[in-house]
């Protein structure tokens, strides 16, 4: 049985891409996103791409649940500074799968895996000061098909 957690003040949601096959996933986490860490399978094949096999999101130092499988692929992480956080995340996807992850940041740093094979998508929150607060899609035991964003106003505690 699983507890729905109210949304916070500005809360935005970029929808889904991918072709959603597989089950659901969501790395909700109390906290603040403090890394990503991702696994893409390196297929050489006759189409030259690449799938995002898994993901884990880091909330204050501590990773979620593995989403997908890390069996077949390359890991590659990227740990947030303090009071940096996540503004965009676009990418790719094709032949029903996620074929590329961009992360970027409010200090302009970016995390890239992947490869740029496919359909394009742009995720970003609608209200100014949000920041990435969890990711939502769906996998299917090899690679995510589908993927969205759920953005939140960041509030620090010295804000009343």
């Amino acid at each position: 049985m699983s507890m729905t957690m109210p949304l916070p003040d500005y809360y935005s949601y970029s929808p889904a891409v991918g072709d959603g096959s597989g089950t659901e996933f969501s790395t909700a986490q109390e906290g603040r996103i403090t890394g990503v860490r991702v696994y893409e399978y390196p297929y050489y094949g006759y189409y030259s791409n690449n799938y995002i096999n898994g993901l884990q999101l880091q909330y204050d130092g501590n990773w979620t649940e593995l989403v997908g499988t890390s069996d077949y692929g390359n890991e590659k992480t990227m740990t947030l500074f303090d009071n940096e956080y996540f503004v965009q995340v676009s990418g790719k996807y094709y032949s029903g799968y996620i074929s590329e992850l961009m992360f970027v940041t409010n200090e302009g740093r970016s995390f890239k895996v992947g490869q740029p094979t496919g359909l394009s998508f742009n995720f970003y929150p609608t209200h100014d000061g949000s920041a990435l607060r969890f990711l939502s899609g769906r996998q299917n035991g090899f690679a995510l098909t589908s993927i969205g964003a759920h953005w939140a106003v960041l509030f620090n505690s010295t804000t009343p």
